[in-house]
């Protein structure tokens, strides 16, 4: 399978790599990493094992990548007025396209843009950031779960979630990509706010009594507007517990939304915050915690 990975941040990179480890042909399309990567290949420091990969297809236009099986979107959301222009390119007739992208309304836009019929969704649960040009360091998990867009074709589904495996990730399909959604807005919507806004790190947010019960009391928000989008089983209360675990084991981590705004970074606002709003909003279902952490990030962009 030809694979070409649009978005080579700290996700795109770090599971290209691995699909390239394992054997598959992968095409980047880069930006700040292309020299170095031309130069020096690709680092991950991965606490599953480092490994570098002395030669990458890096490219700096979509033309020059030519047609691939597969697209894996990993951009930023607020780039999703790009999707025409940087993947065009890279399509067949029978082309898949894989968004890896955070929060709500993604695969609708690619849809809108390229045909349902050939839109995967995937939600990744990965700790990873971007180091130096050229490096990522990938912190923990790293769990991938697919699922169609539309009800099609089964078989492609499972031959690229196979693929995954084979890279050696934790990779699983769903017949419910809107429920995989919601359960990772659960942890996104109060770590990549509140670490955000408060510049703390999610152990940092969890260690202070009154914003760990705060990030509690937001995600059983996000819960009841997950539910009642119609799911095919709904989310349980005791996600919550799981995803507090979960967190609390990752030692001291930076969400990419924390990270963005240290940099001076546009953040995801739209797709994590607004969008989840916006759905909840139509089915009844109030979120003013989170509207409280769109609202205060929004101001946080404000020049």
């Amino acid at each position: 399978m030809r694979v070409a990975v649009i978005g080579a941040g700290a996700l795109g990179l770090y599971y290209g790599a691995l699909l390239q480890k394992s054997g598959v042909e992968i095409h980047f399309l880069m930006r700040r990493d292309y020299d170095a990567v031309v130069r020096s290949g690709l680092q991950v420091y991965s606490t599953n094992g480092d490994f570098h990969l002395p030669k990458v297809n890096a490219w700096r236009t979509s033309e020059e990548i030519g047609k691939a099986d597969l697209v894996i979107v990993a951009l930023k959301t607020f780039a999703n007025d790009c999707y025409r222009e940087l993947i065009s390119p890279l399509l067949k007739s029978d082309s898949l396209i894989l968004s890896l992208q955070n929060g709500l309304g993604n695969e609708e836009a690619l849809a809108d843009v390229f045909g349902a019929e050939r839109i995967i969704g995937g939600v990744a649960f990965l700790c990873s950031n971007r180091g130096e040009p050229g490096v990522v360091h990938h912190l923990g998990a790293g769990r991938i779960i697919l699922g169609e867009f539309v009800r099609r074709n089964n078989d492609q589904l499972e031959r690229v979630s196979e693929m995954f495996h084979k890279s050696g990730v934790d990779c699983r399909t769903t017949d419910d990509l809107k429920r995989a959604r919601w359960e990772k807005l659960v942890w996104n919507i109060p770590f990549n706010g509140l670490s955000a806004l408060l510049q703390q790190s999610v152990d940092r947010v969890l260690a202070v009594p009154a914003t760990r019960k705060l990030v509690r009391e937001i995600m059983l928000e996000v819960i009841i507007a997950g539910n009642a989008q119609g799911l095919n089983s709904d989310i349980p209360e005791k996600f919550v517990d799981s995803m507090i675990d979960f967190t609390d084991n990752m030692g001291v981590y930076k969400p990419s939304m924390q990270i963005d705004r240290e940099e001076g970074r546009e953040l995801e606002i739209g797709a994590i915050f607004r969008t989840p709003l916006q759905y909840g909003a139509e089915k009844g279902a109030a979120m003013p915690r989170v509207e409280m952490l769109a609202t205060l990030l929004e101001q946080t962009q404000t020049r």
